[in-house]
Order: C-alpha cells, then sequence, then structure tokens
C-alpha cells in the first residue's frame, strides 16, 4: 500500500476506552477532507469497528493514520498487542458482534494486517474502482500460542456451538463497554478483561479445531489446545457470564438473556475445561441431563418440517411463522404458502393471544421458558375461525449460522404425539453411541461383525430388536430404536420401506452411523409406485424374494422403473458395498422391506449373514404388524371417545365450557368424559365420569354408562342421588366387571338467578367452586362409593349456592394427580391456579388450566366448567 508514514501524513494516537471510537471517527473525516464523500463515510464506517476491536480486545492506545491519494483511501490503525492475533468469526450479519473485520473484508480494495514487536497494524485501501467482486475472507486464526495442554470436547452440536458463542460475545462485548463508562453492573475492569480475553482464546480454539471440516454439521468431537493455567480465568469467564446474564434479564443491558440450552451448553463448555485441565475425564455434550436431544444432531432447517408428517410449524426470534408442512396446513384450513411470514398469533385462539405474547416475549427477556419442551393441551385457531383441540409441543433449534427456530408440532388432541422429535422418514444418526474401534478383533465381536459371529450375541441382537419394538408406544419410535440396535452392531445404515394403506410404499425409517453427513430428503418418505416392470432388488423383496444379498451397489442393468431407480441412487448416495434386503412377511402378507448395508472399510455381507437377516425381518414383521393393530385399535377408541364428547350449548344464563386432552404420556385411551343437557324441566344436568382402564374396553364401557346415564335422566328426572343409584344398578346387572368414578349433578335457578347445585359423586374428585373475587372452596359433601361396588347402598347428596359469575368446575383426576405427589398437594395446586383465573372468561378459564396444569399428564383429562351469569 501507499506510504503512511511519510512526513504529512495525519496521524494520531487515541487512549484506550469507548469515546476514541467517535474521536477517530471524526479524525478521519477531517484527515479526508475533499476526498470521494462515499469513500470518507466508508473509511470513517470501517475505522469505527477497528478502534472498537482495540478498545475491547488490545486494551491498549489506539494509532489512527489516513491520506487520501489519487483517489484512493488509506488507513491504518495500530495498536499495542502483538501478541493478540486476529480473531475473524464468520458471523452472519444479524450476529450482533464480530462484523468488523467481515466489513473490512468487504468494503475495501485491499487489506492486511502487519505485525512487529511493539504492536499491530490493520490496514485498508478505498479505492474508486469499490471492493473485489469476491472478497477473500483474512486469515482463519491460529490455534492459541503457547497452548500445552489439550481438552477435548466429545460430540459438540455445532449449530447451538455456534449460537452460544455468538451470545456470549454480545454479552461480553455489552458488559466490557458498561464497565469501561463507569457502569456498575457487578463485574470490576480486571475480571471483564479476563473473561473477554478467555472467551477470545476459547473462540480461536474452537474454531482452529474446526477447520480441517467447516463442512460438517451435527455432533463433532473437538481437541481444544488451551494454557495449562486457564482454569482460573475460565471460572472468572463463568462468573462474569453469570453477572451478565443477570443485568441482561433485569433489562439493564441490550442484549437479550441466553435461552435454556445455551446456558446449559456454557455450563458443560467450562466444566469440561476447567475439569480436564485439572486431570478429570472428558464428559460428552450427549450425556449431560437435558442436553442433546434428537433436534440437535443436525442444524435445522426447513426441510426437516417439510418431511414431517406431524403437523408442524417453525418460527423464528420475530414470532414469525418460517415454514410450515402439509398436514400442519391441511389441520388448520390454510394454505402452506399462505401462512408463511405471518406472526403466529394468526393461529392463536383470541382469548389465548395475550397470553401468548406475554409468554414469548418473557422467555426472550429472561430466556426462561414455560412450555419448551413439554406437551401442552390448547386450542389452535383454524382458518374459518373454529377452535381445533391440539397438543402442543414446542423445541428450540439452532440454524446453521446460530439462530434459534421454534418448532411445534401440533397433534390433534385425542392423539397422542409420538416423543420422537424427528419427522418419520428422516435420515438420523444413534444418539449417544461412541463410534465402535474396528481395527481391534474385540471390536468386531462387540458389533457383531466377525464372520463366526457366536449363538449368544446373534440371539442378544434379535431379543434386542424385538425388544425394541415390543416396548415401544409408537411405530415411528419403535422403528428408529430397532435402527439404532442394527447399525450400532450389524451395518453402516438401513432403511425400512412398508406399505401403506393404499399400497404405496413409503420409507418408514432411515438411521444411519454417521451424524455428520446430511442426506437429500428425495430418498425419504413415498417411494415410487411398485409396477409391473420393477425388477430390481427392492422390488423383489417389496414381492416376497430374499433374503437378496447384494455384493455391491444395484446393477443399472437392473433399472427398470422408477422405483429400481430410486433404490439405485439411495445406495450411490449413502454408500454402501454389500447389503442384504429382506421382505417383512406377517399373516402370509408382505407388509415392507428391510435394508442392512455396509461400506468396504468393513466385512462385507456374506452368505453366513443371511440366516441372521430372516430371523431378523420375521422378528421385525410381527413388531411392526402388532404395532400398527395396536394404533389402529387406538384410534378406533380415540374416535369413539371424541364422538361422544357433547357439543355444548349455553342454558339461558349458565355459561358452559369443557376441554378433553388424551395423555401425553401413554399409548392408551382412557375412559374419562363429560357431558351436560338440559332436562325437560328446565335443570341443567352436569355429567363427569372416569371408567378405570385405559384400552378399548374401557373407552366402550364409558359409551355404555354415558347413554345410560343420559336415558336414566332425561326419563326419570329425579334427584342426582337416585339417578346414580339406578345406573349403579344397570351398570352392575349389565357390566359386572366395570367399576368408575362419576359425578351427576343439576343446576336449578331462575334465569335471574339465584342458582344452586344438587349433585352426586361416586368416588370422584370433588367439585371446585370458584367466586368472581378469587375465594375457592371444594364441594367435598354428596361424595359415597364409586359405581360398580355396591349398588344396593343409598347415595348422599349435596346442594351449594352458586353466585352470580361464580365457576364450578369438574375434572378428571388426569388434570392434578402426579406420581409421587400426595392429593392434597395436589388439590391445592388446582385450587390455587383455578383462583387466579376467576375472572378469565369461561373458555380462557378451561384452557389456561389445561395449559397450567395438564402438560405432559400421565393420564386423560376431562374438564367441565359452569358459570351462571344474570342478564343484563
Amino acid at each position: 500500500m501507499g506510504d503512511l508514514n511519510a512526513r504529512g501524513t495525519p496521524s494520531r494516537r487515541f487512549p484506550q476506552g469507548p469515546e476514541s471510537v467517535a474521536q477517530a471517527r471524526r479524525f478521519v473525516g477531517a484527515a479526508l477532507a475533499g476526498a470521494a464523500p462515499d469513500l470518507v463515510a466508508t473509511a470513517q464506517l470501517l475505522v469505527s469497528e477497528l478502534v472498537t476491536n482495540v478498545v475491547l480486545h488490545a486494551r491498549t492506545e489506539a494509532e489512527v493514520t489516513a491520506r487520501s491519494e489519487g483517489g484512493t483511501v488509506r488507513v491504518r490503525v495500530g495498536d499495542r498487542r502483538p501478541d493478540r492475533a486476529l480473531v475473524p468469526h464468520g458471523w452472519p450479519p444479524y450476529a450482533g458482534t464480530g462484523q468488523g473485520l467481515p466489513l473490512v473484508a468487504r468494503l475495501a480494495s485491499r487489506r492486511g494486517v502487519e505485525t512487529g514487536d511493539e504492536g499491530k497494524t490493520v490496514w485498508f485501501e478505498l479505492g474508486p474502482e469499490g471492493p473485489p467482486r469476491r472478497p477473500d475472507d483474512w486469515e482463519p486464526p491460529a490455534a492459541p500460542a503457547g497452548g500445552e495442554a489439550t481438552v477435548t470436547l466429545l460430540d459438540v452440536p455445532t449449530a447451538l456451538c455456534t449460537a452460544a458463542e455468538q451470545h456470549r460475545h454480545s454479552l461480553l462485548r455489552e458488559i466490557t463497554l458498561a464497565v469501561a463508562a463507569g457502569q456498575d453492573v457487578g463485574v470490576t475492569p480486571r475480571d471483564a478483561a479476563v473473561a473477554h480475553d478467555t472467551s477470545q482464546l476459547i473462540t480461536a480454539s474452537v474454531t482452529a479445531a474446526l477447520r480441517p471440516h467447516p463442512a460438517e454439521r451435527g455432533l463433532r468431537s473437538l481437541p481444544l489446545s488451551l494454557p495449562p493455567d486457564a482454569g482460573p480465568s475460565v471460572r472468572t469467564l463463568r462468573a462474569v457470564l453469570d453477572l451478565a446474564e443477570e443485568a441482561a434479564r433485569g433489562e439493564r443491558l441490550l442484549t437479550l438473556p441466553a435461552l435454556p440450552r445455551q446456558r446449559l451448553f456454557h455450563q458443560w463448555l467450562f466444566d469440561q475445561i476447567v475439569g480436564q485441565l485439572a486431570g478429570g475425564h472428558p464428559t460428552a455434550w450427549t450425556m449431560m441431563p437435558g442436553g442433546a436431544g434428537p433436534s440437535e444432531l443436525v442444524a435445522w432447517d426447513a426441510g426437516q418440517v417439510q418431511a414431517s408428517r406431524v403437523p408442524t410449524i417453525a418460527a423464528d426470534e420475530r414470532n414469525r411463522i418460517i415454514a410450515v408442512n402439509g398436514p400442519a396446513a391441511d389441520l388448520l384450513g390454510w394454505d402452506a404458502g399462505d401462512l408463511v411470514g405471518r406472526p403466529l398469533t394468526t393461529l392463536v385462539p383470541e382469548h389465548l393471544r395475550a397470553r401468548h405474547v406475554t409468554a414469548f416475549t418473557s422467555l426472550l427477556l429472561s430466556g426462561q421458558p414455560r412450555i419448551l419442551g413439554r406437551s401442552v393441551p390448547l386450542p389452535a385457531l383454524h382458518h374459518d375461525g373454529r377452535l381445533v383441540p391440539v397438543r402442543l409441543f414446542i423445541q428450540p433449534q439452532e440454524t446453521a449460522d446460530g439462530r434459534t427456530v421454534f418448532v411445534a408440532q401440533l397433534t390433534p388432541r385425542g392423539a397422542v404425539p409420538s416423543p420422537s422429535t424427528h419427522a418419520p422418514g428422516r435420515i438420523r444418526p444413534p444418539m449417544g453411541h461412541r463410534q465402535p474401534d474396528r481395527s481391534s478383533p474385540m471390536a468386531a465381536e462387540d458389533t457383531g461383525r466377525s464372520a463366526d459371529r457366536s449363538a449368544l450375541v446373534r440371539l442378544s441382537l434379535l431379543a434386542d430388536t424385538a425388544a425394541a419394538l415390543s416396548n415401544a408406544p409408537y411405530l415411528d419410535e419403535g422403528l428408529e430404536r430397532v435402527g439404532r440396535i442394527l447399525t450400532d452392531r450389524l451395518a453402516d445404515w438401513c432403511a425400512v420401506d412398508l406399505f401403506t394403506e393404499d399400497a404405496r410404499v413409503e420409507r418408514a425409517r432411515v438411521v444411519h452411523r454417521s451424524s455428520g453427513d446430511v442426506w437429500p430428503e428425495e430418498y425419504q418418505g413415498r417411494l415410487p409406485p411398485l409396477s409391473d416392470a420393477a425388477r430390481g432388488p427392492l422390488a423383489r423383496a417389496l414381492r416376497g424374494a430374499g433374503p437378496l444379498l447384494l455384493t455391491g451397489p444395484p446393477s443399472p442393468s437392473q433399472v427398470a422403473s422408477p422405483l429400481d431407480a430410486h433404490y439405485l441412487g439411495l445406495f450411490r448416495t449413502m454408500g454402501a458395498d454389500s447389503a442384504v434386503v429382506a421382505p417383512l412377511r406377517v399373516r402370509r402378507q408382505i407388509i415392507g422391506a428391510l435394508t442392512v448395508a455396509r461400506h468396504a472399510r468393513d466385512a462385507p455381507f456374506t452368505e453366513e449373514d443371511l440366516p441372521l437377516v430372516h430371523d431378523l425381518v420375521r422378528s421385525l414383521a410381527l413388531g411392526v404388524d402388532n404395532l400398527r393393530l395396536h394404533q389402529e385399535t387406538r384410534n378406533i377408541a380415540e374416535r369413539l371417545q371424541r364422538s361422544l364428547l357433547p357439543k355444548l350449548r349455553d342454558a339461558g344464563n349458565v355459561q358452559l365450557a369443557a376441554r378433553y386432552a388424551a395423555s401425553s404420556a401413554t399409548a392408551q385411551v382412557g375412559g374419562d368424559w363429560y357431558d351436560s343437557f338440559l332436562l325437560p324441566d328446565g335443570d341443567t344436568a352436569l355429567v363427569i365420569g372416569d371408567v378405570t382402564g385405559h384400552n378399548l374396553d374401557a373407552a366402550i364401557t364409558m359409551s355404555q354408562l354415558r347413554s345410560m346415564l343420559r336415558g336414566i335422566a332425561v326419563d326419570r328426572q329425579e334427584p342426582p342421588s337416585t339417578v346414580l343409584r339406578r345406573l349403579d344398578l344397570a351398570n352392575h346387572s349389565l357390566y359386572r366387571e366395570s367399576t368408575a368414578t362419576c359425578i351427576y349433578g343439576l343446576v336449578k335457578g331462575p334465569e335471574e338467578g339465584p342458582w344452586q347445585l344438587v349433585h352426586s359423586s361416586a368416588g370422584h374428585l370433588p367439585p371446585l367452586l370458584v367466586h368472581p373475587d378469587g375465594r375457592t372452596r371444594f364441594l367435598e359433601e354428596g361424595s359415597g362409593l364409586l359405581l360398580g361396588v355396591d349398588p344396593r347402598i343409598r347415595r348422599p347428596e349435596a346442594r351449594d349456592a352458586i353466585p352470580a359469575h361464580a365457576t364450578v368446575l369438574l375434572y378428571t383426576d388426569g388434570l392434578i394427580e402426579r406420581r409421587g405427589e400426595h392429593l392434597d398437594d395436589a388439590m391445592e395446586r388446582l385450587r390455587v391456579h383455578a383462583a387466579a383465573l376467576a375472572r378469565k372468561p369461561l373458555e380462557a378459564f378451561c384452557d389456561e388450566l389445561l395449559i397450567g396444569l395438564g402438560a405432559d399428564g400421565d393420564d386423560d383429562i376431562a374438564v367441565l366448567a359452569v358459570r351462571p351469569v344474570p342478564p343484563p
């Protein structure tokens, strides 16, 4: 570059402090007077960034030199820290920090760095020709000089690591400037400097460790080169970061607090560095409680949403919808493209929008989640304005560039969401498994690869795969578990293809051992049809042939149909040098096919492996068929259960609202039900009950009890105690072995009031009366034995006044009971929660109850609320 040391070149030194940034900007503007205005403005921008770097990172005086000659602007910014190398981050423009050096790289015609004995200088030139079309990046940072100790980070989720790193630097940058400006944030200038330097040191080490394989995503193991005495500095960094987080939560900083997973990641990161430098052993991130989940294995992308068969919506940090799949659009009556870009509140009922905005804002401002990672029953808003009962499961995920995306699965109420957060058909690695060492005979025996595999190992493999399916409540989860076992012990990757109800073929699951690769979605989900022309290995297996041994990828000569070409493409993409494909046969029908494949570095499949694969597919087919039958039975019970839930209508000035939610933790349906109807004499009947059991029989018994109770109540119009006794007698005569709890009550009173509740309880939890001012009382009188015990006994009855605008709540045990908790504590929690909702509209009252108390429940939930409102 030109000689900026020549006599007359404007140069000035600025003290270490935030005020130097503005002073340097004004100095450059004056020194370049007469140059092209756009070049002067660009030079001032870049000088502001570089002097900020000096203030934050070098913490010495800054020397700035500027000169314009022949239409070219030349600027130098120097500091007194030659040992402090540049650390270009390469973060996206919206990261909030780390933008200085990338800006120089993008805008300067030429730039560079010079390092001497007494300091270093970053220089740049701005010419009339503008920046190069494709500017080069800065040289990546080298590993920290003098690093003598190696800290090994196992199973680092790269996307989460990037997000946490960006947030850490944003917090530290702001806290450092606040300290320099004299603000009291609880951090001393020395601690702020140590924390900042240590954070830069860790970032440089991580960047250097990632450099050899920058394109890999998912879980990585990174060796960090760090000074052996860095432990105290890391502890200081942790303390400063905690204080900065506290200041952010108190809204004393512009940077928002970290989300929970970012805080957990930093806790793990610092523990690993301090512990290993002190002689401890590494602990993988995947072993952290609440650490790695399936969604962290790869960075988020919209394709994950589109490939899912579960209704799924993704929103960004601005609460805007960024991705919607077809099932979600169909569920809510929208075109998927019309939803993208809209605020998420478009799908939130009006009575819950304020709560949603408050909760989302609280998450961003405090970092404290309320419903993240929990299955919450609530209604979604259909395009036509009606409410769609769903269970909502939200998980945050990180994109490859460090942003956070909130991914929500909406499972229609009555169908239980699968715990698996992967879309069916998505290729995923096994979680929590370390790559086995294939170089030793023992490793070969452990993974089931040796040709003379013992009978014990074979039986263990068969038993474990059978158990994985039999213990899984859902087919997707069961196939994922089987895939993990097979790729851990038998194959490098496996695929399960199943026939659907319409005789199409769908790739139900693909599992690969590798966690670093991203596979094309074209080889997932629905496959080309099995036509008469298909002659490839998969087509043959789907027709019943096999197990078939493939000593290489399918031959192109075998490609006679789109299905054959698709299967060949799968092998070329996934990589395989030997494979076995076998039909899944059960009850004399072919229901699908299993493919297991190995790469060249491993012992190839041989004829000796075919009997084992044959036994595997027999067990797998039986397990798949059983799970399908189980799900079909459950779906029948769910449809029956939902068909029996009445559409409530307000009776005069008596408002009614009800909710039903299936369990989020079990694959079985229960016998919970509610009912309300108007009797000929004008009384409003209220019913809630719970049949013992969680199966189709319970749902059938529930439907029978409901029908009998309706008939007896409408025909006889007798007091609740008499109606329940007649119901118990009929139940005992017709269904001798069934037992159930039930409340039957009548709301009596003229339209203008007063009102009273007359009820009788058969072993059910007591109704809760909630006054408008928040006072509450459980209506415990009128309680007797549950139905099915002794139909001859007389049943008690209770009468309680219901004040205007008060709420009577009937509920089943799934709303409040939790394992290991005393019932009194559960009822107290309900009382407190209901009291806080006393003035809410009745629909919101019920929704808030389910959101606050029904998340992650182990049992079905039924809620019925009634509120008398006098005429205006």
